[in-house]
């Protein structure tokens, strides 16, 4: 075996859960995260899974916990917002075998709907905090959280960033550990949270955390590097790689546990430095701490609470002039859009022609706001489209007859839209659901859910039957269309919506980037016929594409990107997609 790899900070938090002994990890797919699930199912003797959401993955960890398990839970940082109830609570009974939240945070939104600093969660829930820093530390601090968490009997919280979940660098292997065996042992007072119990266990949680910030105060977790004492700078994580690149001589407190913070070593530290900086990522998360111990020091006012930092930019705050990117080359805009032959893409086209209102959620059919599509009308968590239609439709004056439509795709409707379908139906709301099914959880990368047959460890499982589901919480209409059928699409969208009364709308086609689409041969387009009047363009398709002709810039269609899906030919009305190239 080799002793020495290069890793993803995902693939060694992986291969520390690992070598910690860890039984049992669940989770919800979400970039950053993603991959230290796809990797952990490697490793032979933990059982892994895709939960429904996050806060169901939590929960399946806590109950692995509690069971003598060591268990891991992973999630991107606004994962955490559904899995906070359980987490908070799970902070007041404490754990059996170790338990570890990784949470990945995503500075710079890459793949994100806000830029949250989950560093907050530790201090709302008082459960200590873990920051690597790249991806040893992310191995390492992975075992080290287990251990924590046995020895305080606490949920640990670890906290990584985009460039730390997918960033490499080499990593040291050791073997794996056998921890030693735990059962569930019955104590109702320490893991049943009535009122009674619980107000025992909040002295429990304080007194936790004073021993907590002793243990802060000494552990090699927290490390100064004295360099110039002219400079000392107060970080962690990935804005330590950052001050380093910049600043290679300065001193240096570096903070691998980032809650709660060792007061009496940043003491010593601010006094052992002439001018004190705290550079970190988002919000002044250590910088208003240390500003409220009394002492003085310099961040946000140099380096931005927006978006991410890189050494750059941390150079020039310490310079105190802002960074300025140069103009990058002026190449031709590359705006993301929906992949060629995406069975989406249709549905959309069709939907605009009902001139609804459009609820959208968190998937691949998000992309369907950017022109020429221009689809939907708000964005803001996963599976909030159902319950923004409803209050939508609720809020319209009775002038405004404007059908409400929400939209959210298989994975999202089952993470958290299957609630919002039972108020609409409980509410007698008359909003139409959309359901698109594409037999996979498409934008993270390709997962399996509970509708796909499959589950993370590769067994096959019962495909939750979603047309069934809806109609057994009471949905008298639900319709099953192919998306590529765009006659069909817009019949069942105008009888839907015409109903007065809440209704399903489910299409059904796989994402082209799994195994079980199929693929046909690319139509070709009749240059007599065609009159460039640019009504295909308006597919906003990858393989439709326009060259001169007659005076006119006529379509033709990229065969090396077509995938034959034939919506194209449903929407020209001169009939000059045809045959095949």
């Amino acid at each position: 075996m080799k002793t020495t790899v290069l890793l993803s900070g995902n693939q060694a938090i992986a291969r520390g859960a690992y070598e910690s002994g860890v039984r049992v990890a669940a989770g919800y797919p979400g970039t950053p995260s993603t991959e230290v699930l796809e990797n952990i199912i490697n490793y032979q003797g933990v059982y892994a899974e895709w939960a429904p959401n996050e806060k169901v993955a939590l929960e399946v960890a806590i109950g692995a916990s509690l069971g003598g398990a060591r268990a891991l839970a992973t999630m991107k940082h606004v994962g955490v917002n559904v899995a906070a109830d359980p987490l908070l609570t799970v902070a007041y009974t404490g754990v059996g075998g170790g338990l570890v939240l990784l949470s990945a945070d995503d500075p710079g939104m890459h793949s994100s709907q806000n830029e949250q600093d989950n560093r907050h969660y530790a201090r709302f829930a008082k459960i200590p905090m873990l920051e690597p820093s790249d991806s040893q530390e992310a191995k390492d601090f992975t075992i080290r959280a287990f251990e924590l968490s046995e020895t305080f009997d606490t949920p640990v919280l670890l906290r990584t960033t985009t460039r730390v979940n997918h960033g490499k660098s080499v990593v040291q292997l050791s073997l794996p550990k056998t921890p030693q065996p735990r059962k569930f042992e019955r104590n109702l007072q320490k893991n049943v949270m009535i009122p009674a119990y619980g107000m025992k266990r909040h002295v429990v949680v304080e007194e936790r955390t004073a021993r907590l910030k002793e243990f802060a105060e000494t552990t090699d977790l927290n490390s100064v590097e004295w360099g110039d004492r002219a400079v000392g700078v107060i970080t962690s994580g990935i804005s330590y790689e950052y001050v380093k690149e910049a600043l290679p001589d300065a001193s240096i407190l570096k903070l691998g546990i980032t809650w709660p913070l060792p007061e009496g070593l940043i003491q010593n530290f601010a006094k052992g430095v002439e001018k004190l900086y705290v550079v970190e990522e988002l919000d002044p998360f250590l910088e208003d701490q240390i500003k409220a111990m009394g002492i003085d020091v310099t961040g946000k006012e140099r380096f931005p609470i927006i978006g991410e930092l890189n050494p750059k930019i941390v150079a020039a705050g310490f310079k105190g002039e802002s960074f300025t990117a140069p103009a990058p080359p002026e190449l031709p805009a590359r705006p993301p859009v929906l992949c060629p032959g995406c069975p989406h893409r249709g549905f959309f086209y069709t939907l605009n022609k009902l001139k609804a209102v459009v609820t959208g959620d968190i998937g691949c059919y998000t992309l369907s706001v950017l022109p020429p599509l221009e689809a939907i009308d708000t964005c803001v968590c996963m599976g909030a489209s159902i319950g923004n239609a409803m209050g939508m439709k609720r809020a319209m004056p009775g002038d405004d007859d404007r059908p409400v439509v929400a939209v959210l795709g298989d994975s999202t409707f089952i993470h958290s839209g299957i609630t919002g379908l039972i108020d609409a139906v409980y509410n007698n709301t008359p909003v139409t659901i959309c359901i698109l099914d594409n037999s996979i959880t498409a934008m993270t990368g390709g997962q399996d859910n509970p509708s796909t047959g499959k589950t993370l460890m590769g067994e096959d499982a019962p495909a939750l039957n979603l047309a069934a589901l809806c109609r057994a919480v009471g949905v008298q209409d639900v319709l099953t269309v192919d998306p590529y059928n765009l006659d069909a699409t817009e019949k069942a969208l105008r009888y839907a919506t015409g109903t007065g009364k809440p209704s399903v709308v489910i299409t059904s086609r796989p994402c082209l980037l799994i195994k079980k689409a199929k693929r046909s041969a690319a139509p070709a387009v009749d240059k007599e016929k065609c009159t460039g009047c640019g009504l295909c363009l308006k597919l906003g398709c990858p393989a439709i594409e326009t060259e001169e002709g007659e005076g006119r810039r006529k379509a033709r269609i990229n065969p090396d990107l077509c995938t034959g899906c034939n919506v194209c030919t449903q929407v020209c009305r001169l009939g000059a997609f045809g045959g095949t190239e």
